[in-house]
């Protein structure tokens, strides 16, 4: 293959080819049935559509004392008193509540036939009439009909769609499910995300480090995101910049991946070998990105044994480089992959609190948090090998190429959150 260099494509074209590969991909979509506690952040697999009305009944906002709007108003409004003919905790049905009297009831209790009102503890006076009488409620604030109650279904419908088939499930959405019910969920499997890292200069952690050795920073890191992202991360070790030896380690990850990442590798050296071994146990379609850090970068795809084939994505070996491309675009992978669909990270735009005065001809990804004035302070060190700057920021900026920066300027804004799980909803490419 010539290794002469490589013409640059835009993030967007790369995008845009990334999804049309995709909508041809069948996704890892094996479906598994889980107890509804614990499908925290997995891909629902069908819709949920609830069979009950949320709350099942009318009930009580709050403490306080059910009552019928016409025995207040007979009884002169404001300043009268109503004697307390029952008790209804949450969880008990009261009986049907007497004309002119009123009934002691806690939050989430079912609200009596005849009452259409609840006035809260605190508008109300108690008095005591001793053992032969019923206690007596002055109501001290004005009353109208359906205050403090919440109706059967104002939540949830019977019948209502709550949960789409495609989304990533959240605390609140498990929370959803259960109260219409659910005690388990279908969802999709994780997809298996197997991480490669290459070098003859990598050290594990906790090993002794030699002259010219680096310690393997980039096999936590995406090991870390696989699974920040919803993956089932793989780790298939590190392999030495032999050619036949990347080879078959390529052919192995084929057959127990669904997309497998390698960092390092990718560029036009003469020990990098990726690109090659990538060639013969399977094929390539694009590399060479206009964005910065994050320019040499390799998507494709691996044989397998049956027949089949695993989708492969070469990342750079710097490590903030390796982080950034993993999350534009192995993340999104991943959520086809896991069932949810095309899904890009949705940008917000803050105020940039520094100067940037000699911007790049590619486009620029910075790492910067936010001030306590909501503004963007940027790392002073932008380096592709300083890591430290990833885990000191808040996300990254995306700034188009040729852009100066000036206080005050209005710029994009990726925080973690989002290119880790995009918020916007899925679009199917």
């Amino acid at each position: 293959m010539a290794q002469g260099p490589q013409p640059l494509m835009s993030l967007d074209e790369a995008w845009s080819r990334l999804a049309d590969a995709l909508s041809a991909w069948p996704p890892a979509v094996c479906r598994q049935t889980l107890p509804t506690d614990q499908a925290l952040m997995r891909v629902l697999a069908e819709d949920v559509v609830s069979t009950v009305d949320v709350p099942p009944h009318d009930n009580s906002a709050m403490d306080g004392y059910a009552l019928r709007l016409s025995d207040w108003q007979r009884a002169g409004g404001v300043g009268a008193a109503l004697p307390q003919a029952q008790r209804i905790a949450a969880g008990q049905v009261g009986a049907t509540l007497p004309e002119g009297a009123c009934a002691r009831i806690f939050t989430g209790a079912p609200i009596p036939a005849g009452a259409d009102a609840v006035v809260m503890q605190e508008h109300t006076q108690r008095a005591a009439q001793g053992e032969a009488g019923s206690d007596l409620v002055t109501f001290t604030q004005p009353v109208q009909a359906g205050q403090n109650i919440r109706r059967r279904g104002e939540d949830i419908a019977s019948g209502q769609l709550v949960l789409s088939a495609g989304r990533r499930l959240s605390a609140a959405s498990l929370g959803v499910a259960a109260s219409v019910g659910r005690a388990e969920l279908p969802v999709f499997a994780l997809p298996r995300v197997g991480v490669l890292t290459t070098g003859d200069e990598l050290v594990m952690p906790g090993q002794p480090l030699p002259p010219g050795g680096i310690y393997n920073s980039n096999r936590h890191t995406l090991l870390g995101l696989a699974r920040a992202c919803g993956a089932e991360p793989l780790d298939l070790g590190t392999v030495p910049d032999h050619l036949d030896t990347t080879r078959a380690a390529l052919r192995d990850a084929a057959q127990s991946c669904d997309l497998v990442v390698t960092s390092g590798g990718v560029s036009v050296g003469e020990e990098d070998h990726l690109r090659q071994a990538v060639l013969a146990e399977g094929g390539l379609d694009f590399w060479a990105l206009a964005i910065k850090p994050g320019k040499p970068f390799v998507f494709g795809w691996l044989r397998r044994a049956d027949g089949g084939r695993a989708l492969y994505m070469g990342l750079p070996g710097n490590p903030v480089a390796s982080l950034v491309t993993f999350l534009l675009l192995a993340r999104p992978a991943i959520g086809w992959l896991a069932g949810e669909g095309w899904q890009l990270p949705r940008a917000t735009t803050l105020p940039a609190a520094f100067h940037w005065p000699k911007p790049d001809k590619r486009r620029e990804f910075l790492r910067a948090r936010l001030n306590e004035a909501g503004e963007l302070e940027l790392h002073p060190h932008q380096g592709s090998g300083v890591l430290s700057s990833a885990a000191w920021s808040d996300g990254l900026i995306d700034l188009p190429p040729q852009t100066a920066v000036q206080p005050g300027d209005r710029l994009r804004w990726l925080p973690w959150s989002e290119l880790l799980h995009p918020a916007w909803g899925a679009r199917q490419p």
